[in-house]
């Protein structure tokens, strides 16, 4: 058994491999970066080594420094937990080269099934179905033209490196070729460092279930259930389940043996996940990706086949055999994870709400598990990932485990930041989502979420002199209209306060509408919606810019937020520039309208 371990991450899934490092009598040693200094994670290690700067690249994806620190502290192994260098073949080579033990399979494995081709290839040796796609990368909107006449439309451009949708762009028709292909190219850079794409044929209403995979350096391989992650917005999944209903015993069988074929084939050691697109009608199954680490929804499979997947990861990795020595073993009762973030749900924009927890009060009762990153007066940082925890329930039935976690939802309590609750409170009581009828497009095209969750007021609603008396406020796009939020302030998220009442709609007169009064909205000034970074700025000073426009775009708790123009006219000035982290609120950029 190993007897020390350093754990290359931060938030909820570092403090989950400190605890189990703890159970199994392993000491751990935790990295951070300045912002984290006070973290949970860095609380309960054993050993704390402090990596640089708040930003990612200066501390949590410095290879280098997470080297040293396992060496200087005597770590025999690093575990990365997920995101940030979890699927980098790099790192892993690096690990293996320091002498040291990555806990998650060999460096070869992760670089073939980091790349989506390559994956492609392997699934197609390994005998796993698949949707078309295209062979290779593809080098021009003509690409897709091409195939989309061949498959049909839509279709997807996806990041060859890439992964959680980030450079993926869905293509209607020809005309929508050209821009999804620049964009596409140009996200998958920013967030991967390589802006190669490819194509697949997009099924629009396909669920994701994903299989559990395990093996160990014995040469054992199984696959041990699967849950539904079909949920998502904008790609993120926001509730996963185990097993996944309504699929049939021929179905699970066969997405099962196809997983366990890939892993053997592509030589895997330790816990994996094989993704599919399911049509649960058609008993059809089409390979997506493997995710070559633990998953964040793991815990709906440990508590549905009473096991732990990071001890085993531990055991696996000492050289240890599995303790699973069959594939399917059957799922006892029925398991739901929320993931609950810093983010404010109103009007169903999903804004990134960083800042100060007064309280995290998790529910007590039976069947009910909180995997958290933060405790009472800990910060939700605006540099990472907005996941504050994972509640978990478990019941014998999924209607039972349904009551079970609404209940457990009401009772959870977190003050200081709004979170995602709200949004979950609601899909778990929609029809759709109780009688299994939802698949990855569900939320953000069947159903009007929005009309779901208390409201944004829309500007084009709202008279001058109502304009005047909501500042400050908080001006923010979703597709081409514009929204305030009031109450918004630079001193917190908009949740600080409690929303105003929709305004009234003004009676149509056929007239022209009254000039708004002064404020952002008139003067065409761009404030930043959250704390952030700047990710790229798109003009330049003296440009012309219509209405909506995209001037730049904001990150913050790794999502990309375009700031548009309010305004047509000429970019008058920019206040900030790429790399610079700005406060919510901050002034970015201003535009004199046309005419002024």
């Amino acid at each position: 058994m190993l007897s020390k371990v350093l754990v290359a991450n931060r938030g909820e899934i570092a403090v989950r491999i400190i605890r189990t490092c703890a159970e199994a009598g392993i000491a751990s040693v935790a990295v951070y970066s300045e912002a984290d200094e006070k973290a949970l994670h860095v609380r309960l290690a054993d050993e704390a080594v402090l990596l640089g700067a708040a930003s990612a690249s200066e501390s949590y994806l410095a290879i280098d420094k997470i080297i040293e620190a396992a060496k200087s502290t005597g770590a025999q192994a690093v575990h990365p937990g997920y995101g940030f260098l979890a699927e980098n073949a790099a790192f892993a080579k690096a690990v293996e080269d320091a002498g040291l033990i990555f806990i998650g399979p060999p460096s070869s494995a992760i670089e073939v099934m980091g790349s989506k081709i390559a994956a492609r290839e392997i699934a197609a040796e390994a005998d796993v179905p698949q949707v078309p796609g295209s062979q290779g990368t593809i080098a021009s909107p003509a690409d897709v033209i091409a195939f989309g006449d061949e498959h049909g439309y839509p279709v997807a451009i996806k990041a060859t490196y890439g992964g959680g949708g980030r450079g993926m762009r869905t293509v209607a028709s020809a005309a929508d070729a050209e821009s999804a292909f620049a964009s596409a190219k140009q996200e998958s850079a920013a967030a991967f460092g390589r802006d190669d794409v490819y194509l697949e044929r997009y099924l629009s209403s396909a669920r994701h279930v994903e299989v559990q995979v395990f093996a160990d350096t014995h040469g054992n391989a199984v696959w041990i259930g699967d849950r539904d992650c079909s949920v998502q917005r904008r790609h993120q999944k926001l509730i996963e389940e185990a097993p996944a209903p309504g699929l049939s015993d021929e179905l699970r069988r066969a997405m099962g043996e196809a997983s366990v074929r890939l892993a053997q084939k592509v030589g895997y050691v330790g816990a994996g996940t094989v993704e599919f697109l399911v049509e649960a009608d058609r008993d059809a199954f089409y390979f997506l990706e493997m995710n070559t680490r633990i998953q964040v929804e793991h815990p709906v499979t440990e508590m549905t086949l009473g096991l732990d997947l990071v001890a085993e990861q531990l055991a696996v990795a000492a050289g240890e055999p599995l303790s699973i020595t069959e594939s399917g073993a059957a799922p006892r009762g029925h398991a739901i994870e929320v993931r609950v973030n810093a983010e404010d749900t109103r009007g169903a924009l999903f804004m990134p709400s960083p800042g100060p927890i007064a309280t995290v009060q998790a529910p007590t009762r039976a069947g009910v598990r909180w995997d958290g990153g933060y405790e009472s007066g800990d910060e939700v940082q605006p540099y990472y990932d907005s996941l504050v925890g994972k509640l978990i329930v478990w019941a014998p039935t999924r209607d039972r485990a349904l009551d079970r976690l609404t209940l457990a939802l009401d009772e959870l309590i977190i003050d200081g930041v709004p979170t995602t609750v709200p949004a979950a409170r609601q899909i778990i009581a929609h029809k759709d989502f109780r009688n299994v009828a939802m698949h990855t497009n569900w939320l953000e095209r069947d159903i009007d979420f929005a009309s779901l969750l208390p409201p944004v007021e829309d500007l084009s609603d709202i008279d001058a002199e109502d304009t005047e008396e909501m500042l400050p406020r908080n001006e923010v796009w979703v597709g081409d209209r514009r929204y305030v939020i009031p109450f918004f302030t630079p001193a917190g998220p908009a949740a600080a306060a409690p929303a105003a009442e929709p305004q009234a709609r003004r009676a149509a007169t056929g007239g022209p509408r009254k000039k708004r009064g002064g404020g952002a909205a008139a003067s065409g000034e761009a404030k930043s919606p959250m704390q952030g970074t700047v990710a790229q700025i798109d003009v330049e000073v003296g440009a012309q810019v219509e209405a909506g426009q995209v001037l730049m775009v904001l990150e913050a708790m790794k999502m990309q937020n375009p700031i548009r123009a309010a305004v047509t006219g000429v970019v008058d000035a920019l206040h900030v520039e790429v790399g610079q982290v700005v406060a919510a609120g901050a002034s970015l950029a201003t535009v004199v309208a046309a005419g002024e």
